[in-house]
Order: structure tokens, then sequence, then C-alpha cells
């Protein structure tokens, strides 16, 4: 699945991305580590039940979400059967908030302040294909809509601009409605890139040169009206 992403064993390396093979591999790693039942479900990575402890996350290729550090602090997985739902995030935890978190901000707010802006996409893979064409100042949302959190987040190190670049089929034009209505009540200035029906950032990513995305991106944002 990652390879046909475009992601290769290099780029799987520098995400740390991976898999998650279930069937209980990972609580029993855990408490081989010396973590109790109570701390491993704490942090939702297993479900508790009659017939014990169970990994949470199972047959999905793995995500990780890192703190505005860079520490791993929760999971995004996306899953390579038919099941549902199609990703998985780690549920609010004591040290994890969705709200209050954006994946790629801890690699993207030194960027974020050289350019004085920033671009939202929808997914991780939109994310991690647009750092590694060179467009570092991109993050994403956790599985939910843009909330004053992370807009008070962006805000600390980007306000010229706000891009919120989505795909461009009903679902993205929903998302794009829903991020940039918090942006412009935060008096920020927003951009709208809604990309052709059917492409989507990553693959734009693979197959133009980070001069050409670059121009890509100044050439077709718009004024959100």
């Amino acid at each position: 699945y990652l390879a046909g992403r475009g992601f290769g064993s290099a780029v799987c390396r520098r995400w740390h991305l991976g898999f998650a093979q279930g069937r209980g591999r990972l609580v029993s790693h855990l408490r081989d580590k010396g973590f109790s039942d109570e701390e491993i479900l704490a942090a939702d990575l297993a479900l508790g039940g009659r017939g014990g402890l169970r990994d949470r996350f199972f047959d999905r290729a793995m995500f990780p979400i890192d703190d505005e550090q860079g520490r791993p602090i929760g999971f995004g997985g996306r899953v390579l059967t038919d099941a549902k739902p199609k990703y998985l995030n780690t549920k609010d935890t004591a040290i994890f908030r969705k709200g209050k978190h954006l994946f790629a901000f801890d690699r993207a707010k030194n960027a974020m302040v050289s350019e004085d802006s920033a671009i939202v996409c929808e997914g991780y893979t939109d994310v991690i294909s647009m750092h590694e064409a060179g467009i570092e100042n991109s993050v994403a949302a956790l599985g939910t809509a843009l909330t004053l959190d992370h807009v008070k987040m962006i805000g600390r190190f980007a306000r010229r601009r706000i891009i919120c670049m989505f795909d461009g089929d009903e679902a993205g034009q929903h998302a794009a409605l829903r991020g940039t209505d918090m942006l412009l009540s935060e008096g920020m200035n927003v951009k709208v890139l809604l990309l052709p029906d059917g492409k989507d950032p990553d693959e734009l990513a693979r197959n133009l040169t980070a001069e050409a995305f670059r121009k890509y991106i100044e050439e077709n944002q718009t004024d959100f009206i």
C-alpha cells in the first residue's frame, strides 16, 4: 500500500510508517516492556473485554501522530482490507486530543515561520507527499474539521496566508468550507485550492517537480467567498 502511494523504504523510515499486525502482538509486546493493562488501555492501544485485551489497530498501515516537539502521542491507521472505518485514529487520551493537534506540525512549523504561510491538507499521505516534494509548510487535521485550537496553533507561526488544499470532489469541497470558516473568524488571510476531481496532493507531488508544484499552488489558489 505504501509503495503504491510512492512511499519507498526511505520515506517510511523518515516518517516512521509501519504496519499493525494485530492478533495480540502489540499487547504482548507492551506487556513484555513492563506496561500494565491499565496503561495500555489508557493509551488507546488496546480494547478490553471478557476475553482480555486485544489490539486496537490491526491490518492497518500506521501513521504516527507527534506533538509539537516531535514525540509520538497517537496513531492513525489506514485499513488494507474492505473493513470499516477506512481510517482509525487514536481516541482522545490524557496526552492526545485530535482537536488540539495537527499531523506533521512539528515538521512544518519552521517552514511556516520562514514562509509566514501554511497549507492545510486533508490527509496523512497528502502531507507526507507535500513535504517530500519540498513543500514543508503543510499540515493536516486529524479526521475532524479545523478547531479554534488548530487555528491558534497555525496563527502562532503563519499569519500572512493560509491555503486550504483539498480534493475537488464533494467531500473535499465540504472540508474546505468547514476549515475556512474557522480561519476567517480569526481574521486570517485564507486562500482555497480545490484540486481537479480525482486528483489529490500526493498524486501531484509525485508527478511535478518542487518548482512546478509551487507554481501550481500559486496559480490555482483563490480567495474564499
